[in-house]
């Protein structure tokens, strides 16, 4: 065989490899985060069986988890439920670009951080609305209240107003009214959300004199 016809086979044989399709490998996914899987065990449960009905042995078995794993990662029902609202916080503030409120009055900059918090609630929307029907309980609706104050106060500086201090405390409690003002319209409003925009607009103009001379203001 002559160098030629062997340089000519060696360059089919390259061409045809080229040709060849290449097995894709499949890119391995990072593991879901430990909280995570628990908080979204928890949401997918509660959506089906209601809050009362869910016990810490199902979210356990649902997130493959033993009771005692689940133990060093949370103390109750309520700390799962905790850890969901400081989850929304978080990918609240993640979502907000300040550059996207320069300009705006206060109240359009918490009409818009709010709006992006029914955003993120509404990926789990009936697991919030049996939460909102079950959790009648004293003890169910005082463990709700102190994060719900903190995510208050966070929404406020996502929005970039102060939330120290006696004022700030002020602010939270009254942006909470409103919070739960929209969120009874939310938990039946349709997918464009027109009536919950409506009330959050209606409700945030009722405490503007909360932000006083800033209400004009640009964020800083």
């Amino acid at each position: 065989m002559s160098s030629s016809t062997h340089s000519h086979d060696t360059a089919d044989e390259m061409a045809g490899a080229a040709l060849k399709p290449k097995r894709k490998t499949k890119a391995k996914s990072a593991p879901e985060p430990l909280e995570d899987r628990v908080i979204d065990t928890a949401l997918a449960l509660i959506a089906v069986n209601g809050w009362s009905r869910v016990t810490l042995a199902d979210i356990a078995a649902g997130a493959g988890l033993t009771l005692v794993e689940l133990h060093d990662q949370f103390s109750s029902k309520g700390a799962v439920l905790s850890a969901y609202s400081r989850r929304t916080d978080v990918r609240v503030l993640r979502a907000v670009d300040p550059e996207d409120q320069e300009g705006e009055a206060p109240k359009d900059r918490l009409f818009e951080v709010l709006m992006l918090r029914f955003d993120e609630i509404g990926q789990h929307k009936e697991a919030v609305r049996q939460l909102a029907h079950d959790m009648r309980d004293p003890f169910d609706l005082l463990a709700g209240m102190k994060p719900a104050m903190r995510s208050m106060h966070w929404m406020l500086e996502a929005a970039g107003i102060d939330s120290g201090g006696l004022k700030g405390a002020a602010r939270a409690r009254a942006l909470a009214l409103v919070w739960l003002a929209a969120f009874r319209v939310w938990l039946d409003d349709a997918d464009g959300l027109a009536k919950t925009m409506a009330e959050l607009d209606r409700r945030l103009e009722q405490i503007r004199f909360l932000w006083g001379r800033d209400e004009t203001s640009a964020r800083a």
